[in-house]
């Protein structure tokens, strides 16, 4: 392949390079014509067995080629090789739009969408490491003397041989107490002391059918005997009995005797029932959030949350049951597994054969672990489940898995591999990639980080800009060509100090540092892998807060800080209610904070964490809605002559409310299609063709276009189109400010990223009027932005600090951290090893510590 970052080479000698790579048609693809969303009909020619990348600012068409184009095409003609029955079982993606694509070979996606949280889904599942533990203990394990040897399917809380009985091996159970659901026990049950029970009329049918039964509903709740509170709230029973709404008790005994015909007939259901029903089978996240708060989870009393059942738990390795060994982090189990893995059995050895079972089977588990720890998670546990986990770190994991399957001749397809990864653990991921090229696979990653670009055989930059503005090919060849790319977003960010030109890296890192106007002083504080720290914020400035990955960083501000602040100013922190039992078992794992506040909240009025976590969960929660701008817009379709001739308001233009809204997919703009032997998939709705509103609504238009089109827009277009509508453009103007000129304004929440989110939720921000003194915390705000996006986000964030705020981020990306104002570096390592503040002051003093891992990374 190409010689790496060699800046010598001639414009001549760079293109023939590139030709002679080319010219071997056995090891190329070649895509003719993709129009896969904002791709305008490319054409572009790929090397195989290479790391090629695909880079170019936010919503410039990368992924639409590299997962859109390449990853979809050779989905589509693998699955034209399996059964119709097969093919509903895999997630299918939409076939591209593309003439030809020539050289293809088979396609491994490792994206960073984690699928459906599950509760059963851990480390140790995704990686295959538990299926080499339950075999080491069925084979190898120390049994008790007067136990039958098991199987390794007893080993997993996953089988029924395997699973605790009391809580399904799931290690928590979900409990509905009295005090839950009653909790005024003076209200009778007429006046709703069940709370659990349904509102409206459900809950009044519950009621009626109690008088039935025969027992007092006007009586205070705890003058109700024992016996019948419980027989009311816990039991199993279901009797369906006559229903007289209108009739007392007396009334209804007497109605039943004389054979008076009921009103209808009615069954009974418990209310700890109701709400175990409820929360695992509605489709509705109001419904589940209503039970939940009914529910309260704690450790299994039977295997104290270890999922297994009793004669599982009996057997040892290592002086350890397997659920101990499941919750020791991956590097102290490296160290469990290292004795037996490379102890050389000999003939003299006693039970020599189980002892080469034991020596084999660690040896493998050992390799995966290994493979694990080198990508930077050494900190994870095997019991980690997946919901708990950032989209990156589940994105190593899967590239662990695949550098150990051995496949050969793949074509792996990564999103951002580098994300929530330190600059030190970035090496790691790179000698990984280099290993699957290595084994005879190609490597085709879309990278914003400069050096996984500068480390690529060859780079694709997509571009020039975003949406409408970019999908074309800026260049594409190997990484020296690039730098003579005028026009590229890209090709700036890869300079050196040593190159002709300055960048804009080193540009930024001249101007002044802004001087702290107090300090935010925590003591004691304690969370996950922080242990009785006591820290200093300068208020007034931009922080910096970096580390290697799990070193601490997120504990301490994203968690800590923010639960503290809040606190202190007499808020409480927002909390979003599970749906489902992923999301009560992540909420059970959260930790307590510790510690205190000791200074400086006198001159903190207000506390905004920007988070990554979703707009909203449903197809129904769009940029539009969640910035409000969408609240204006209606009102100007409904001054509209047209719409006040029919007597539309505002709210008939929300394809939320009935009124406007087409019926047949109730504004949705798709519907669900079930096929017989395929996956279900959705559809644009045949009745409004995806438009999400009934015809009548379509007629009425503003300057030419109908709320649907307006919807369509993309935030640079709609920009354009409310020229003259300022509270509507200061909306649009925040969201351009970060990058975000490419997204429709109707884009669902959900397709939208992490880092978009966070970047919708910070826009919503800046267009309000900025009151100084407020405290903004953020988790990581550059994910998924390209530098030149960066540069960006970094003058909204320096324009808050110079307005009298406090802007503090966790960040792993180093062209932030060289242009803050302080830096807190945490660390020194990941897990039990961090915790502690390695490194802290002016990001030149911090660039000068020999102990912290971020240092030699500093752009000074």
């Amino acid at each position: 392949m190409t010689s790496k970052n060699n800046k010598n080479k001639t414009n001549a000698e760079i293109n023939l390079e590139i030709q002679n790579i080319l010219n071997d048609s056995n090891n190329q693809i070649q895509v003719r014509g993709a129009r896969v969303h904002n791709l305008k009909n490319v054409d572009v020619d790929l090397p195989r067995n290479a790391l090629v990348v695909f880079t170019g600012i936010s919503g410039s068409g990368k992924s639409s080629l590299a997962f859109g184009t390449l990853f979809a095409e050779s989905q589509r003609r693998y699955l034209d090789s399996v059964s119709p029955y097969a093919r509903r079982l895999i997630d299918q993606v939409d076939e591209p739009d593309v003439d030809a694509i020539e050289g293809l070979p088979p396609a491994v996606a490792l994206q960073q969408q984690r699928g459906t949280p599950s509760v059963r889904s851990s480390v140790g599942s995704v990686t295959t490491v538990s299926n080499g533990l339950r075999m080491l203990y069925s084979r190898a394990g120390e049994y008790p003397a007067d136990q039958e040897i098991l199987y390794a399917d007893a080993f997993s809380p996953n089988t029924p041989e395997g699973a605790c009985p009391t809580c399904s091996g799931i290690g928590r159970v979900f409990e509905v107490t009295e005090a839950l659901m009653v909790p005024d026990a003076t209200k009778s049950i007429r006046e709703r002391a069940i709370s659990a029970w349904p509102p409206a009329w459900q809950g009044q049918n519950l009621s009626r059918i109690l008088t039935t039964l025969g027992y007092d509903i006007d009586t205070p709740w705890n003058k109700l005997p024992k016996k019948a509170r419980d027989w009311i709230l816990f039991t199993d029973e279901t009797p369906t009995v006559p229903v007289y709404p209108e009739y007392n008790t007396e009334q209804t005994r007497i109605a039943i005797e004389k054979g008076e015909k009921p009103n209808y007939m009615g069954t009974f259901t418990s209310a700890k029932n109701f709400i175990l029903h409820s929360f695992a089978n509605t489709q509705s996240p109001r419904t589940k959030k209503r039970v939940s708060q009914f529910m309260q989870i704690s450790e299994c009393p039977e295997c104290h949350g270890k999922k297994l059942k009793k004669e599982s738990l009996s057997v040892k390795f290592a002086g350890l049951d397997i659920g101990e060994l499941s919750q020791l982090t991956l590097t102290e189990l490296a160290l469990k597994l290292e004795k037996t893995a490379r102890t050389k059995v000999v003939n003299e050895t006693p039970n020599r054969e189980k002892a080469i079972v034991a020596q084999r089977i660690a040896s493998d588990i050992l390799t995966r672990v290994e493979a694990l720890t080198r990508l930077g998670l050494g900190y994870l546990s095997l019991e980690r489940t997946t919901p708990t986990l950032s989209p990156g770190e589940l994105q190593r994991l899967r590239l662990a898995t695949q550098i150990r399957s051995q496949l050969f001749g793949v074509v792996y397809v990564l999103d951002e591999p580098s994300a929530g990864l330190h600059p030190a653990d970035t090496q790691a991921l790179l000698r990984a990639l280099d290993e699957l090229i290595a084994a005879g696979n190609s490597v085709f990653v879309v990278e914003h980080d400069v050096s996984v670009i500068r480390h690529a055989d060859w780079v694709v930059d997509v571009g020039p800009k975003a949406g409408t503005h970019g999908g074309e090919i800026v260049y594409s060849g190997p990484i020296e060509g690039l730098r003579n790319v005028a026009h590229s977003q890209t090709a700036q960010y890869l300079l050196t100090d040593t190159d002709s030109v300055d960048s804009t890296t080193n540009q930024l890192s001249t101007l002044s540092l802004r001087q702290p106007t107090a300090w935010l002083k925590l003591a004691d504080i304690e969370r996950n892998n922080i242990q009785g720290l006591s820290v200093e914020f300068p208020l007034g400035v931009m922080t910096c807060v970096t580390g290697v990955s799990g070193s601490g960083k997120s504990s301490l501000v994203s968690q800590a800080l923010v639960e503290l602040v809040n606190e202190a100013l007499g808020q409480k922190a927002h909390v979003d209610s599970p749906t489902g039992e992923a999301d009560l078992l992540e909420q059970e794992f959260e930790t307590v904070t510790n510690g205190k506040i000791i200074a400086g909240m006198d001159k903190v009025s207000r506390l905004i964490n920007i988070n990554q976590k979703a707009i909203g969960r449903t197809p129904r929660s769009n940029l539009a809605t969640y910035t409000g701008l969408f609240d204006n817009v209606r009102k100007l379709f409904a001054a509209t002559e047209q719409a006040k001739a029919r007597g539309y308001d505002a709210s008939r233009f929300s394809f939320n409310t009935v009124k406007g809204r087409c019926p047949n997919c109730e504004g949705l703009g798709f519907v669900s299609v079930e096929l017989l032997f395929l996956p279900s998939v959705y559809a644009p709705c045949q009745v409004c063709h995806g438009q999400r509103y009934d015809d009548e609504t379509l007629e009425i238009t503003y300057r030419d276009k109908n709320i649907a089109e307006v919807l369509n827009l993309t935030v640079e277009a709609a920009y354009e189109f409310f020229a003259d509508e300022a509270s509507i453009l200061r909306a649009l103007a925040a969201l351009l400010q970060v990058g975000l000129g490419y997204l429709r304004l109707g884009q669902p929440a959900t397709e939208l990223s992490g880092g978009e989110a966070q970047r919708i939720k910070l826009a919503t921000e800046l267009q309000r009027t900025q009151r100084g003194d407020t405290l903004y915390i953020l988790d990581e705000p550059t994910t998924g932005l390209h530098p030149a996006d960066v540069s960006m986000l970094m003058a909204q964030l320096n324009g808050l600090v110079n307005a009298g705020n406090t802007v503090i981020m966790v960040e792993h990306d180093m062209q932030v951290a060289s242009n803050s104002d302080w830096i807190i570096d945490i660390g020194p390592g990941a897990g039990d090893e961090g915790g502690q503040i390695v490194a802290q002051g002016t990001p030149d003093e911090v660039a000068k510590s020999k102990t912290s891992r971020t240092a030699p990374f500093l752009l000074m």
